[in-house]
């Protein structure tokens, strides 16, 4: 089978691998769909994702959906439609009861958190224990369902937020994760949502999933003190300074975008002086399982995968991911052998 390997940075290739056996506990999966994440790009590009170096040839992906090809209980008939949850819990420890994707010592497909790494999804086969996968309802097909994860995410944030309803909503970034926070926002109940972005293409984009009103950062101006909750997704510092003062006294700022695992300068007046929450949001829980549902009632939501790429052009694809004037969300398909 085929399978893309990220070496370094700038390096990547598709190699022929032995399809892996689904082992006690297992099923394996026919891989159709793979999305390209933020952290998908930096281990492209910069040879690590924050503190995460890639020490060993890594197999990227987590955002993805096929159809199952072997479950040795045969409870899953070969051919049926799944999504994957794509973490392993690790151990609970004090303050994260109830909250598995806090537990250390867990893992996710395609990170190189771990060593040996954990190997992703952008390959033609997958195993993935079973308790993993989401068997799509009727209606949503792969195309749509390799948002589930990102959206996921982005539905997380907004649980982070507490509750949204009626709640005026600033979407710091128009990247895929803040285009599918602008659904996320929408879906709980958000009264008025306002996207940010330094770029006209991702604006236009968050305007047709649903953003009420847009602010380009170096034209337009940022009204102060105007939403009760900011979804911070770009993850750049001037960005989270900028959100201070967008939100209310005693409003809500989750910082879903990633950042560096070291010091960068952020503003914090803001937040000290109108006594602003800033909370973090990490992955999701089981929002993959309200993201799935949510995708099948709103088909509209798949325009946020902008391109499908061949697994062949797989260098192309990762160029285009990280050009937002060009893209959305950029999928990787492994159902190419004819392309």
């Amino acid at each position: 089978m085929r399978s893309v390997f990220i070496d370094g940075a700038e390096r990547i290739a598709v190699r022929e691998v032995p399809v892996p056996t689904p082992g006690a506990g297992e099923v394996r999966i026919r891989v159709s769909r793979v999305g390209i994440c933020g952290s998908d790009l930096h281990y492209f590009f910069e040879g690590a994702n924050g503190e995460y170096v890639v020490r060993e040839p890594l197999v990227p992906g987590h955002e993805l959906a096929g159809v199952v090809d072997e479950d040795p209980l045969g409870e899953l008939a070969s051919g049926t439609p799944v999504t994957v949850h794509p973490a392993r819990f690790g151990t609970e420890v004090r303050g994260t009861e109830g909250e598995p994707h806090l537990w250390p010592g867990g893992s996710y497909l395609g990170s190189a958190s771990t060593m040996p790494h954990t190997q992703g999804a952008m390959a033609e086969y997958l195993v993935v224990d079973r308790g993993m996968l989401r068997a799509l309802p009727g209606g949503l097909g792969v195309d749509a369902a390799v948002l589930a994860e990102p959206l996921g995410v982005a539905l997380h944030g907004a649980s982070r937020a507490g509750d949204l309803t009626g709640a005026r909503v600033l979407v710091s970034g128009a990247g895929p994760i803040g285009l599918l926070a602008v659904v996320a926002a929408r879906a709980r109940g958000s009264a008025h949502i306002t996207a940010s972005d330094v770029l006209a293409e991702p604006l236009d984009r968050a305007r047709q999933l649903g953003a009420d009103e847009v602010v380009r950062i170096g034209q337009d101006e940022l009204p102060a003190e105007a939403f009760d909750v900011v979804l911070e997704c770009s993850g750049a510092p001037v960005a989270i300074g900028s959100a201070g003062v967008a939100a209310r006294r005693r409003g809500v700022v989750v910082q879903i975008g990633m950042v560096p695992n070291e010091p960068r300068g952020v503003n914090l007046a803001p937040f000290i002086s109108k006594e602003i929450d800033l909370r973090g949001a990490f992955r999701f829980r089981d929002e993959i399982d309200e993201a799935v549902a949510l995708l099948a009632a709103r088909p509209d939501i798949a325009r946020v995968a902008t391109h499908v790429v061949p697994v062949a052009e797989v260098r192309a694809a990762f160029e285009l991911a990280r050009d937002s004037r060009r893209s959305g969300k950029v999928v990787v398909t492994l159902d190419d052998r004819s392309a």
